[in-house]
Formats: structure tokens, sequence, C-alpha cells
């Protein structure tokens, strides 16, 4: 299969779902939120028609919330999902695939969904990433090959020549993966990405993360422009050190008045070959002809770079829900599972983690 810049949203659209093992006689039911990305609720319906699946769309109403589909996701009670749940919860867990284009996270109700065997597709992205991170042959393996190895680890050391040297004792939540398809019952999965990871053990995560020039802050959305030291004690931050960039750490944090925030969420790498370290800057990731920006994913997909994480771990088995979020992906990290490489800064080291496109098969 091949993806390039020439490749239109329906086709793009037909080609993820057909991906995602949506066949005749199947129901898809795509959600939007204030009729924002129509234009991929009617692609998405055409291409599941055209699989010869019925489809069906349902927009609930404009969100009040400041992160409206942004850096976290948006809470079911902010879209209206809450006050119909018994509805359309229920009719959710009848289809076969739900395809999500306001990118809810962190509820009960999506948990609800995915129970009843329902596949979930989050879909936010801008086309030109679509395109990019798109997943092909071989990617799904190379992932799942990485997400064994965090399967059989106790211990995750994260290191860097800023300083950077952090363990996280890992086993009591469970392992993440995303390959960009949602092909399995009760499965969700974000089209496009492709990364591993998983969150430490309750207090099992110590050391230091020194941000440096040219890592990506989420949500602000911007590329550090000078160092900032955390100091990570028993699974929570500590302090926060630095100049400009640590103030807004500090601000962000502050501003949620939840203690939850400070404690220390996933820790993972990406894996896309295709994925671009400077798509923020170009502003790519921004949905320029889709209506709205997604969230950035070519730095979180960015393969052998690492992620760091604070605030919720819910998606990964535990019962903090907080809505203090940040991501940050790191480059010039090396990673260790039980003392062994497997990222030498940036480079991954395992063989069967190097799988790559087939020329031309993806965009950049």
């Amino acid at each position: 299969m091949t993806i390039d810049v020439q490749t239109t949203l329906d086709e793009l659209f037909r080609q993820e779902l057909a991906l995602c093992g949506v066949e005749e006689g199947d129901t898809v039911a795509v959600v939007t939120q204030g009729r924002k990305r129509l234009r991929y609720a009617d692609g998405f319906r055409a291409a599941a028609e055209s699989l010869g699946a019925s489809a069906f769309h349902v927009d609930l109403a404009p969100s009040n919330a400041p992160n409206d589909g942004g850096e976290l996701g948006v809470r079911a009670a902010d879209t209206g999902l809450t006050d119909f749940g018994p509805v359309l919860v229920g009719s959710f867990q009848q289809c076969d695939l739900v395809v999500d284009l306001i990118f809810l996270l962190w509820s009960a109700e999506q948990a609800q969904i995915k129970s009843a065997g329902t596949k979930m597709l989050s879909c936010v992205e801008p086309p030109a990433t679509l395109r990019r991170l798109f997943a092909f042959p071989g990617l799904k393996e190379s992932v799942l090959a990485a997400r064994e190895l965090l399967e059989n680890a106790a211990v995750i050391r994260m290191t860097d020549e800023a300083g950077t040297d952090v363990t996280y004792e890992i086993g009591q939540y469970r392992r993440h993966h995303q390959y960009g398809v949602a092909d399995e019952p009760g499965r969700w999965d974000h089209f496009a990405s492709a990364m591993v990871g998983t969150v430490g053990n309750d207090g099992g995560v110590n050391g230091t993360v020194v941000l440096k020039p040219g890592d990506i802050l989420f949500p602000y959305a911007r590329y550090i422009a000078d160092p900032v030291h955390l100091t990570i004690r028993d699974g929570r931050v500590e302090r926060v050190e630095g100049g400009l960039d640590a103030a807004l750490i500090r601000e962000y944090l502050e501003s949620f008045d939840d203690e939850r925030g400070y404690a220390i969420s996933h820790i993972g790498w990406g894996m896309h070959p295709g994925a671009r370290w400077d798509a923020l800057g170009t502003g790519d990731w921004q949905a320029r002809d889709a209506g709205t920006a997604g969230i950035g994913m070519d730095s979180r997909a960015y393969r052998g770079r690492a992620m760091f994480s604070t605030g919720p771990n819910v998606e990964f088995g535990g019962d903090n829900d907080t809505a203090c979020h940040l991501d940050i992906p790191m480059h010039g990290c090396s990673v260790y599972l039980d003392e062994e490489p497997v990222i030498d800064r940036d480079r991954l080291l395992p063989e069967e983690l190097k799988v790559a496109p087939d020329r031309g098969a993806v965009a950049v």
C-alpha cells in the first residue's frame, strides 16, 4: 500500500478503514462536536459505505471547555456524551467501529464502548500528517516487537548528555502501543500514530530529567529554549528549575490546583520513520485545510525519540484522571530496559524495531 501527497482524503480514509477491517455488513459510527471536522466526517462515512458498511454521523453539542479536542482530548462530560450516555454509549456498543473526530480520551464512556468489543479510531490530525504517518506494511509488527520488549522489562532508565538520569520501576500498569489502526475488537488507536509506552509503578520513579533546547513542550506547543531541571522523587515532580520554560511549566502545574498533576505519567518512545521533528516549527501540524489543529503527532511518533509525561494514567489502568497533563518529546536520549540499551541517542538498536517503508510509501 502506497500513500503519497496526491492521495485524496476520501481514498486515504477508505484505505484506513480497510486496515481497520471494515467490511460489508459492518456498522460504523462517526462522532464530531460543534460541527468541527465535518469534511472528515463526510469522508469517513463515504469510505465506510464504499466498503459495504452502514454508517451514521453524530454531532455533539459544542463544548465550553477551553481544551476543545486539543492536547489531552475532550472529556465526555464536555461533549454531551455523559448527558446522553445511556443512549449513545448503548448505540456505539452495537457498532463495529466508532470513528472519533473529537479526541475523546480518559473517560469511563470510552472504556464502556470498548468493553463491548467495539473498535475505536481517533482522527484529529491534518491531512499532511495523516499521509506522512500512515501505517505502512511492517509498522504494526515493529511496534508489537517494541511492546514485547516493554512487557519483559521491570525497569526503564532514560539518560542523556544534558544530565537526564531517571529510573522507572514498571509492571504495575499495562503497556500501551499505537500503530495507527484499530483492527482488533475493543481496540482504540489514533490515526496517525506509532509509539509504545507505559507508566511507572506508584512511587517508583526517581531521578532527574533535564529538558534541553530542541525538546518539545506540550500543551504550549513550543520548542524548549533553555534548560529545565526537573527533580523527581517517589513518582512525582518535586522541583522545576530554570528560566522561561521552567516558569511556564510551574505556572501550568499550579493552575490546576490538583496535586495529581505533579505525578509522573508515561514513558516511551516513537516508532515511525516518516515523522518530522520540524513539523511543529513549520506549522505542518496545524490543520489549515481541515479546519482545526491536531495535537502534533510527528514529535510523539518520531522514531527513537523518547517521551516524558506527567499527569493522568487511566489509559494505562490507573485511577489518576487529572486534566493536568504535560507531554514532552525529547531528543538525544538513550533508553535502557533492565540496563540493556534499546535506544542510543535516538537510534533504535534492536533490528526488529527498524522496519522502513518501501520507497514512496511515506510522504515527506
